[in-house]
């Protein structure tokens, strides 16, 4: 928004909360949209220039420091980098080693990314609500949302990824056969050829509810954290604008909610990775 523009509380919740979004108007020319309305009329297709900016740039920042890390270990007194880099993994191998019983050696690097990712991502409700979307706003720029996390487009894409393994590991490891008859064979079971059919509907049903739960579970309880999170830092931001004692109370309240956050930002991040190689473990074993 333009600087010392004066707008309501609600417009500026608004515009903290609209992404910078590209799309093709009804007319059928393509641009930036300027207002949450405009970026309603793109449709499915639209594109948040603001979440793949930052989701891609701290997955770049993340590769970066962890290949540095990599590059110049030593087998001598390591570094700070080092240190920490080797403590994540650690961390993570430990995890995987609690839940995941099968074989494969994809799981623990995707686990590392996926908790390094998320934190890195929730990460970012830590910076000040105004501050990036103030210098956005400087060069033009009308909208940041500078939280990916708080993005459904990015939870869901992440969950998607990880349910798309879940299913080319259940039917790699147990064969097509061997996945139908686990979502087909179970809860319920009886030798009643008659009951059979009723039966095979049903387990299909509860099943394959249970399958589909996984993806959405895992990206709205992220999205929904997040989100809440960013909110209630918007929140406390429109009491600085209420004089100087609520100023002062909403400085103290933030810096409460940002330690607290913390807490959030770290535990959703392992929340989501713990879940992804229980998933995977599931998906490697074979239910008799």
């Amino acid at each position: 928004m333009a600087s010392g523009e004066t707008i309501t509380s609600s417009e500026y919740i608004s515009h903290h909360l609209t992404n910078l979004t590209y799309g093709r108007f009804p007319d059928g020319h393509w641009g930036l949209a300027h207002s949450a309305e405009e970026a309603k009329e793109f449709g499915f297709w639209a594109i948040h220039l603001d979440t793949m900016f930052w989701s891609i740039g701290l997955a770049v920042l993340f590769s970066y420091f962890f290949w540095k890390a990599g590059k110049n270990a030593t087998a001598g007194v390591p570094g700070k980098l080092q240190n920490f880099v080797e403590m994540m993994v650690e961390f993570v191998d430990n995890s995987v080693k609690g839940s995941f019983s099968g074989k494969n050696p994809l799981v623990a690097p995707l686990a590392l990314t996926i908790f390094v990712w998320v934190f890195l991502m929730n990460l970012m409700d830590l910076v000040p609500v105004d501050l990036l979307p103030r210098i956005a706003g400087a060069i033009g720029i009308h909208h940041m949302k500078v939280v990916p996390s708080t993005d459904p487009n990015v939870t869901f894409a992440l969950a998607l990824g990880v349910f798309a393994l879940i299913i080319y590991y259940s039917i790699k490891i147990k064969g097509v056969g061997g996945f139908v008859r686990e979502l087909t064979g179970m809860p319920f079971q009886t030798e009643n050829v008659l009951l059979k059919p009723v039966f095979f509907v049903i387990n299909l049903f509860l099943e394959g509810v249970n399958l589909l739960a996984k993806p959405v579970s895992l990206s709205l309880r992220l999205f929904g954290n997040m989100y809440a999170g960013e909110m209630i830092f918007i929140l406390i931001a429109l009491m600085y604008g209420a004089g100087v004692g609520m100023g002062i109370f909403g400085g103290a309240l933030q810096f409460v909610w940002a330690v607290f956050h913390i807490l959030v930002i770290t535990l959703q991040a392992f929340i989501f990775m713990t879940l992804t190689i229980v998933y995977l473990d599931m998906a490697h074993s074979e239910h008799h």
